[in-house]
This record gives structure tokens, C-alpha cells and sequence, in this order.
């Protein structure tokens, strides 16, 4: 099939590229030249395992091609996807601005017939506003389908190639079946293809990731009482995670969520909630504990300094907002880090991917490793913010060297107690028992 992406951000390449892995041609169109001419030359502009391969082999294969001409792009495509920005406005809201401004310049230059596909997250009702906008200079028939993606970073391409269940809203038996066509080879192991309305499709999306982030938030409430009681989070987690009405995942405690989608998405819920007089309850309260949740390590810190951080340099490991991305969006490491240098201190960080985006943010403000290793020299304290699997293993005789006070803050529970009870350093996380040496 002939398809076309519109917007060539995290979404619309993850897209672009999978479509044209099982056979499609596809064209991808941004209004970045130099991005675009980057991508022609074969460099991918996003971090996102396995993703290169498929990039560079449709690109020699001729079936995945880039273009800054939306003009082209509408040509090209049966089926037009829309993977465009839906930032975050003042109000907590999704700015469409983007999503109908591109739908006013497909009504002007289609001339048959069309599938428009908002792929973007986008609030209930869009697809309807889509509609509408085509519709005032439309001269061709043309359906709008609301197709959210649920893909997490750092398994996009498995999240896609092998999807748990496509959800399609349309109202039109055409552009049904064309979607269907399109996505029967994803679906080959019976996982299903879920055929609802526009706006039950574009809930559908909000719903689930803010019932995530419900979760998450959940459990480090439930953490941050456990250090209250004195009770073990680990424990509790697995105690809970056994019950299949609950399941094990999504209940690692930690210093918050972060990232594009379950920060933005849940704060467009609830402002949609508030549009038709609606309080969603629950989102208020999972904003204003994840916000809170971020920075959760600095009265640790700051207790353990006697209140006192000027001068005192920590080693941050891990910027991205979760591992196997370069993603620094409402990274919760950002927050802390603003806090320590609000407090005077200084910090030298190391993340696998995301440092180059993070410097473009701090600039000199902060210092940046070569290395893991390397960040701990002559700092007083490590600060561990993203899961990264190196940060797993690491070896504590060289923590124990580098560190002036030999003192871990662990943001993400990596290490187990009694491990680091036994190596000998002290070791401080969420929801366990505190190790003072």
C-alpha cells in the first residue's frame, strides 16, 4: 500500500519506518530540511533500540523515502497518517494547532479519495474537528480514523511489529477495511484489530495512560509510607503484583514518571474532564503526587548533609526520563538536579543517550562524564535517577574509592538491601529501610 507520515517526530518514524518493514512504500514528510536531509543520508534522528536497522534497510530497499513537500506526501498516500506535535498548553490542555492546521492544507489539495488517520494523541472530539477542517475546502470524499499508538519508548519497534491490540475508531466501512488491510500483518499471532468510534478510540488512549500513571503514583504512595511504618515496598510490591486482577508490572516505586506522553496525557485528561464540568479526582491527585514524587530524594539528601549543599558536588547517573531512550522530557532527574543546584551544589551526570540533549538545556551549568565511573570522581555523594541496565552491576570498591562520603541515593531501588549492606556503603532509596554506616 502507498502510505504517507505526516511528521517524522518519535511517532511518525516509528511509524513510517515499521510500515514500510512489511512491504509498503512510504513517504515521510517533515518541514525540517535539514532533518529531512539527514534522514535521506541515512542518520536517525531519535535514540530507539533496533530502530536503525529497520531505517537503513527500507531506505536501500526504496520503500522508505523523505520528503518536505506535503503536497507530495498527499499524492503519494492512499492512507495519510498525522503524527504531529500535540504539545501541552498553558491551561494543561493539548494544543491542536498543529493537528488542524495540517487538515486546513489537505482540504485544499486532495483531490481523491483519502483515509486521514490522527495518530497523534489527541483529545475526544479531534478526529470530528479533522473532519470539519478537510471538510470546508474538500472537492473529493475522504473518511478521518482515530488511531492512537501505544508504543513505549525503548520497544517501539517491538510495540509496533508486534502489537497487544490496534485500536481503530471510524465510522466508515471503507476506510475500515483499508485499515484492516494495512495492519493484517501485525496481527498474525490473533491479537486483535479493535474496530470502535472516533472518540471511544481517542479515550481509549487517555484512559490507559493515565490509569498507568494511576498506578505508578499508587505505589510510590504506598512507598512513601512504607518508610513512615517500616515496611518493606519490595515486599509489598511482590505481595501485590501476585494477585492477577493486579499483575506485576507498572508497581516498581520510584522518584516519578516522566517522559512525553503520561505527564502530558494525564493533564489533558483531566483538563478535558474540567471542558464539560467534569472533576477527574483521581488525575488531580496523581499530578500532584507525581510532582512532588520527583524530587523525593532531596530531604534524604539534605538530612544526610546536615542542610548544608554548597560546594558539595553529587555524581547523577541516568538524565533520560527511562532507560533505552535519549528522551529528557519531565525527566525526573531534571527536577532534582535543579533543586541541587538551587541549593548551591554542583553536579557531574552521566547518561548512555541522553546527555547531548540534556547539555543543550544546562549547558556549562553542569559537568558531563566520559563515563559512569568517571562522574564519581571527587564528588561527595551518588545519585542514581534512570534504571539504565549498566547501572545494575556496578562495581562498589570503585564507588567506595571515588566517593568522599561513600553514600548512595538510589532513585529507582535498583540494588537489593542486603547486597548493599554487605558491600559496605550507605545506601539510601524508596520505600526500604535506610543503611547509615
Amino acid at each position: 500500500m502507498r502510505i504517507s507520515v505526516i511528521g517524522t517526530g518519535y511517532v511518525g518514524l516509528v511509524t513510517g519506518t515499521c510500515l514500510a518493514e512489511t512491504g509498503n512504500e512510504v513517504v515521510c514528510v517533515d518541514i525540517n530540511e535539514q532533518k529531512v536531509q539527514k534522514m535521506r543520508n541515512g542518520e536517525v534522528p531519535i535514540y530507539e533500540p533496533h530502530l536503525d536497522v529497520l531505517f537503513d534497510r527500507n531506505i536501500k530497499a526504496g520503500r522508505l523515502t523523505f520528503s518536505t513537500s506535503l503536497e507530495e506526501g498527499l499524492e503519494h498516500g492512499e492512507i495519510i497518517f498525522l503524527a504531529l506535535p500535540t504539545p501541552e498548553d498553558e491551561d494543561g490542555s493539548a494544543d491542536l494547532s498543529y493537528v488542524l492546521g495540517v487538515a486546513d492544507d489537505i482540504g485544499k489539495r486532495i483531490t481523491e479519495y483519502k483515509v486521514i488517520v490522527d495518530k497523534s494523541t489527541v483529545p475526544v472530539g479531534t478526529a470530528e474537528k479533522v473532519q470539519e477542517v478537510i471538510a470546508k475546502n474538500a472537492k473529493c470524499d475522504f473518511d478521518v480514523v482515530s488511531n492512537p499508538e501505544f508504543l513505549r519508548e525503548g520497544f517501539a519497534v517491538d510495540d509496533f511489529l508486534k502489537p497487544e491490540r490496534i485500536v481503530v475508531g471510524s465510522s466508515s466501512q471503507r476506510a475500515t477495511e483499508l485499515m484492516e488491510k494495512l495492519y493484517k500483518p501485525f496481527v498474525r499471532s490473533g491479537n486483535p484489530i479493535i474496530i470502535m468510534d472516533e472518540k471511544s478510540a481517542e479515550l481509549t488512549k487517555y484512559a490507559a495512560n493515565s490509569f498507568l500513571a494511576a498506578k505508578i503514583t499508587f505505589m510510590n504512595e504506598i512507598a512513601n509510607y512504607c518508610e513512615k511504618v517500616g515496611a518493606d515496598v519490595d515486599k509489598v510490591r511482590r505481595g501485590m503484583g501476585t494477585d492477577s486482577r493486579i499483575g506485576k508490572r507498572f508497581l516498581f516505586p520510584g522518584i516519578g514518571y516522566g517522559g512525553s506522553c503520561f505527564p502530558k496525557d494525564v493533564k489533558a485528561l483531566h483538563k478535558s474532564g474540567k471542558d464539560v464540568d467534569y472533576d477527574f479526582q483521581i488525575l488531580d491527585s496523581v499530578i500532584k503526587v507525581n510532582q512532588k514524587q520527583k524530587t523525593a530524594l532531596l530531604p534524604k539528601i539534605k538530612t544526610y548533609f546536615d542542610n548544608d549543599l554548597d560546594d558539595k558536588t553529587f555524581a547523577v547517573w541516568g538524565l533520560a526520563f527511562k532507560p533505552e531512550t535519549d528522551d529528557i522530557r519531565e525527566a525526573p532527574a531534571l527536577y532534582l538536579i535543579d533543586e541541587l543546584l538551587n541549593a548551591g551544589a554542583k553536579v557531574k551526570a552521566f547518561d548512555p543517550e541522553a546527555m547531548d540533549n540534556v547539555k543543550r538545556k544546562y549547558e556549562d551549568r553542569i559537568q558531563f562524564s566520559k563515563t559512569m565511573y568517571e562522574a564519581l570522581d571527587n564528588t561527595d555523594a551518588l545519585i542514581i535517577c534512570t534504571e539504565w541496565s549498566i547501572f545494575r552491576t556496578p562495581d562498589f570498591k570503585k564507588i567506595k574509592d571515588s566517593l568522599k562520603e561513600n553514600v548512595i541515593f538510589d532513585g529507582r531501588n535498583l540494588y537489593d538491601i542486603s547486597d548493599v549492606e554487605k558491600e559496605g556503603v550507605s545506601y539510601f532509596s524508596i520505600g526500604r529501610k535506610d543503611i547509615i554506616l
